[in-house]
């Protein structure tokens, strides 16, 4: 389901900082929608200004235990709740240093594959998050994690959106949001490649965070965190 929002890019720069953040999703265009979407950034250097010092993010011992006996996707949820909570559902000027860029990375994957597994590529771009996606370091982050078919995946992706960007993310409407799955029928191979790998790639990312804890949260006795 395409969900309609104002979108726009903002670039935040701090060069005492060394930060770089790309938020939100394209140009602005007058007379669109009326409701601003969840948008995400991604850092791309290491903050150095305590200022722009992240914040610290804990999730409990026993929250984590509980949801590895469940699944991998319930793992990595135990984050990205965290992330979605810290940030109060968005991510902007203010809320962006809140995070790291391996953070930022691991809530990248959880809404690359809410929206490809709901509506494919077309989805996701339509739904604005193209540039975050294929403008920052997602697919480079993603193969340091071991999810090296993947990346290779993004790439590719990313080739066709580079090449279509300006109709892709075109404002349309409904009719036309459903016909462009018609004209980027070249996606279909990448989305059914996805879903064969998806499970495999949520493993690998899930063992990445398992053996780097510390780039993710800081874990903590139950009743210390604030999870």
């Amino acid at each position: 389901m395409r969900r309609d929002f104002y979108r726009i890019i903002i670039e935040h720069r701090d060069a005492e900082a060394q930060s770089f953040y790309i938020i939100g999703i394209k140009r602005v265009k007058r007379k669109y929608s009326d409701f601003i979407s969840l948008c995400f950034c991604v850092s791309v250097f290491k903050k150095r200004n305590k200022k722009m010092e992240e914040k610290k993010i804990t999730v409990s011992d026993e929250a984590l235990r509980r949801a590895a006996g469940e699944g991998m996707d319930e793992f990595l949820q135990v984050f990205t709740d965290r992330y979605l909570e810290v940030t109060g559902g968005q991510v902007n000027a203010d809320t962006m240093p809140l995070l790291n860029g391996m953070q930022h990375t691991l809530l990248g994957y959880r809404l690359f594959c809410e929206e490809v597994d709901e509506g494919g590529f077309v989805q996701l771009i339509q739904n604005g998050y193209g540039p975050y996606i294929f403008l920052n370091p997602f697919a480079k982050a993603m193969r340091l994690m071991g999810a090296k078919e993947f990346s290779k995946l993004v790439y590719a992706a990313r080739k066709i959106y580079e090449e279509n960007r300006e109709d892709l993310e075109r404002e349309c409407s409904e009719d036309e949001f459903m016909a462009m799955y018609e004209r980027y029928e070249v996606f279909d191979d990448l989305e059914e490649r996805f879903m064969e790998m998806e499970e495999e790639v949520t493993g690998q990312v899930a063992r990445y965070v398992d053996e780097h804890l510390e780039e993710f949260a800081e874990v903590v006795k139950t009743g210390d965190a604030d999870c």
